[in-house]
């Protein structure tokens, strides 16, 4: 794939990486990409390591299968950086996004070398502020969407709130606290997207 992105999520049965995947394709669909959004199915359960992705690209897509060199890995759970080697074909000029508490400088040895962008966000933090209980699909999204420039932040931003007034329409304080963990997530990276 010459144009476009590839994604590739790691996280924890239940976390909703596979969710955050096929909600970033939808949304890019919208604005006219190609999309692909996809997990990798092996024995599922909650809290079991599981792998989701993406393609987007101005172009047809016509590659059918899990992306080996992503552009962009997304960890929703940095205790996989201790089993998983997410790294694993990441393009150096590419990028890392990690949900954690722990400071960037903290994470960086255990990413195996890795010497491209690294980007940490506390998911926990946003979602339970946003949401009242933890999601991290959400803010991670925002995070992707943040760190790789895909669409305009104000055309994401609009897209979202149309895809959750469809998924979630009787419980519109649901509607809010998503698009409040967009929102946090985008000014909680301000500092580190003017830094890399």
């Amino acid at each position: 794939m010459d144009k476009g992105i590839e994604i590739r999520w790691h996280g924890r049965g239940g976390q909703g990486a596979k969710t955050a995947a096929l909600l970033l394709a939808d949304v890019c669909f919208k604005t006219g990409a190609y999309v692909q959004g996809f997990p990798e199915y092996g024995p599922e359960r909650m809290g079991a390591p599981i792998t989701a992705f993406n393609r987007i690209s101005p172009e047809d897509i016509r590659v059918h299968s899990n992306i080996y060199y992503p552009d962009l890995v997304v960890v929703v759970d940095d205790t996989l950086l201790n089993s998983v080697d997410v790294t694993a074909g990441l393009k150096e000029d590419g990028a890392i996004i990690i949900n954690t508490v722990r400071p960037r400088d903290e994470i960086i040895p255990l990413l195996k070398g890795y010497k491209g962008k690294v980007y940490t966000i506390d998911a926990r933090d946003i979602s339970v502020k946003a949401l009242g209980k933890y999601f991290p699909n959400t803010p991670m999204l925002s995070a992707v969407v943040a760190v790789t420039g895909l669409m305009d932040w104000s055309l994401f931003i609009r897209e979202m709130r149309s895809s959750y007034e469809h998924k979630f329409s009787k419980k519109p304080e649901v509607i809010e606290g998503n698009m409040n963990a967009l929102e946090l997530t985008y000014e909680a990276l301000k500092e580190q997207l003017n830094e890399n």
